[in-house]
């Protein structure tokens, strides 16, 4: 399936974590074709991260903003082949079959013509062996656990050099750890001599402010709403260990290889989560019962995961090295 030349649609046009989760089979589709013009559909304000991915990917991939899937970039239509690591389909599957390519690469989907010739798909599936397999159905072999990013410039004389980095955010209710756990982790980390930053987006400023206020800490350790994607991947780079939910920056602490404790709810980290074979430098927190993870309150389950248990994982990351 391996195209004869020309353009090469992706489409993941997500998130931090997603991005992040779809790294080793971006590598696989850069690195099998570094003569072709790789136009990958992710929104434009995660470009510096796709700039970080190792080796060809970070030579030939290029961003086309998205658009949610509304439509799709003049620079990612007409291509040879369109590869849909965004989801299941229809509506993905259909955004790229209208954009006039001449193949498609894509989980079946009986609703879509084009797909019929892909793999089936796998609920139970980590996401990012999902897209691994994906990718290797259509002849390019990946590896999950290619998941690196390079480190960013200057990580190593970073102001938060070996800071502990909290992250209190979550996408949604339901994957948020309450606000004053947080705090009495950040209040022993800064007991224990260590610096503590606190980092969020611009929606999670309040959030970010009330666990600073409840853990005693300074304002100016708030870094909430205050960085973009590149600096965020910076923080996270130099910081000496990082605790937050099930979100983008446990996938960025993975790919960075910063140790993190992850704090997993409704979702099993069976199929988000750090891979095994990373868990002594990566550690995941889990009830061991699933939910819903778009509920309007917190996951009963991540309510039974105290802040005892936080501070015992970062403190076996320290005893580890």
């Amino acid at each position: 399936m391996t195209p004869a030349g020309g353009r090469v649609a992706i489409l993941r046009a997500l998130g931090l974590g997603d991005l992040l989760a779809a790294v080793p089979a971006l590598r696989a589709l850069a690195e099998v074709l570094p003569q072709y013009e790789l136009q990958l559909v992710t929104p434009s304000a995660l470009a510096p991260l796709v700039a970080l991915i190792p080796g060809a990917a970070g030579r030939c991939l290029r961003v086309a903003g998205a658009d949610g899937l509304r439509s799709l970039p003049a620079a990612a239509t007409r291509a040879r082949l369109a590869v849909n690591l965004h989801g299941r389909g229809p509506e993905s599957h259909r955004l790229l079959t209208r954009s006039g390519c001449r193949a498609l690469l894509a989980f079946c989907h009986a609703d879509v013509e084009g797909s019929a010739h892909g793999p089936e798909w796998r609920p139970d599936e980590h996401e990012v062996d999902r897209w691994c397999r994906l990718v290797g159905h259509g002849g390019f072999p990946a590896d999950p656990g290619r998941l690196d990013l390079r480190r960013p410039p200057g990580a190593e004389s970073h102001p938060l050099a070996g800071a502990t980095v909290i992250h209190p955010g979550a996408a949604s209710p339901a994957r948020r750890w309450p606000a004053e756990r947080f705090a009495a982790v950040a209040r022993a980390e800064a007991a224990a001599g260590r610096q503590v930053a606190i980092t969020g987006g611009p929606d999670e400023r309040l959030l970010a402010r009330q666990v600073a206020l409840a853990a005693g800490i300074a304002s100016s350790a708030v870094l909430a709403g205050r960085t973009s994607v590149a600096e965020l991947a910076a923080v996270v780079a130099a910081a000496g260990r990082v605790v937050c939910g099930d979100t983008g920056v446990g996938h960025l602490a993975t790919a960075l290889r910063t140790p993190s404790v992850v704090l997993f709810g409704p979702t099993s980290p069976a199929a988000w989560g750090p891979p095994r074979a990373r868990r002594d430098r990566h550690r995941v927190l889990w009830s061991g019962r699933a939910g819903d993870p778009h509920a309007s309150w917190t996951d009963p389950g991540l309510l039974e995961i105290g802040p005892d248990r936080v501070l015992q994982e970062l403190g076996d990351l320290a005893r580890a090295g």
